[in-house]
């Protein structure tokens, strides 16, 4: 197995396989994706927060990020056009398929349209549960704001480090290696926001607790929300003998009290928001500037 990982902008982000990341999307399914979707719905009520609505906004690789934002952004916003931006062709035709509607249904489809492309001047981003699970996550923020218009923002949402500590407490018991690659601190997105050309970050987080019957179903909806992009995972597939193994012990480290002796397994969701950075001028000994740019500039600044 080759193991790609990315390069960090700073010591504080973990690396990531960056081979198995660009993959990922493909190995995971479209459906039984209902985290992603209860994490849109809560990044939805921050909506209203912004007080110019968006005309024209991009859903953002929704085959990873879930289906059912975009129909809870498009209550709020019924009347603004939506580019779904998947840039892989592979995954464009498995969300293509996944949307695909009853012609007499076709009126629906006006404001919608798919692209692999990002640039299309777009007043809002939507990323929804993406940003983790990317190798190059600077790359993928300055191509949220080369998306933007002027005084345009994204908002995001992904998993925190304080996810799924209960598996890793499990790992560590058993001298196995991560289960999950590492998660980034919601103050290093924010400056990583500034680095990739957004102004006044907006970052906050909240935690989730999804509590299962047993160990099948967790592991279930594990597979189905994101792979192991730890460089230093397991290299070889494991056993059934090794699975059985783990399944007991996570019935056994996982079991709660608190839920009914239920198994109980914690996520960390970080929200975040940010606008477009208003272009800086180079200052020079002679510094000529077009009246029409000054304007502009002058226009430019918080929404």
């Amino acid at each position: 197995m080759s193991v790609n990982t990315s390069p960090a902008p700073s010591d504080a982000l973990p690396q990531i396989d960056a081979t198995a990341a660009d993959t990922v999307s493909r190995k995971t399914g479209l459906k039984n994706q209902w985290l992603h979707d209860e994490v849109a719905s809560r990044m939805a009520q921050r909506l209203p927060y912004i007080k110019q609505p968006p005309q024209r906004w991009i859903d953002w690789e929704p085959v990873t990020g879930g289906l059912g934002g975009m129909r809870l952004v498009q209550a709020v916003y019924p009347r603004a056009e939506v580019i779904s931006v998947q840039p892989q062709n592979a995954d464009m035709q498995r969300l293509v398929q996944a949307r695909k509607q009853p012609w007499w249904q076709v009126w629906k489809r006006r404001q919608l349209s798919y692209s692999t492309s990002h640039e299309h001047g777009a007043d809002m981003v939507w990323s929804n549960m993406r940003l983790h699970q990317h190798a190059r996550p600077l790359e993928l923020m300055k191509a949220w704001s080369q998306a933007l218009n002027p005084q345009g923002f994204v908002m995001f949402s992904c998993l925190g480090p304080d996810s799924l500590k209960e598996l890793r407490e499990v790992y560590q018991q058993h001298a196995w290696p991560q289960p999950h690659h590492d998660f980034t601190d919601m103050h290093d997105w924010g400056d990583m926001l500034l680095q990739a050309g957004f102004s006044q970050p907006v970052m906050d987080m909240e935690r989730i607790t999804l509590t299962y019957q047993n160990a099948n179903e967790l592991l279930r909806d594990l597979r189905a929300w994101g792979r192991n992009l730890h460089p230093n995972r397991y290299a070889q597939l494991r056993t059934k003998a090794w699975r059985d193994e783990l399944t007991k012990a996570l019935a056994t480290h996982l079991v709660s009290d608190k839920h009914q002796g239920q198994l109980a397994i914690s996520f960390e969701i970080i929200h975040g928001h940010a606008f477009k950075a208003a272009p800086s001028m180079a200052v020079k000994p002679l510094t000529r500037v077009e009246l029409s740019d000054m304007r502009q500039m002058l226009r430019s600044g918080p929404v």
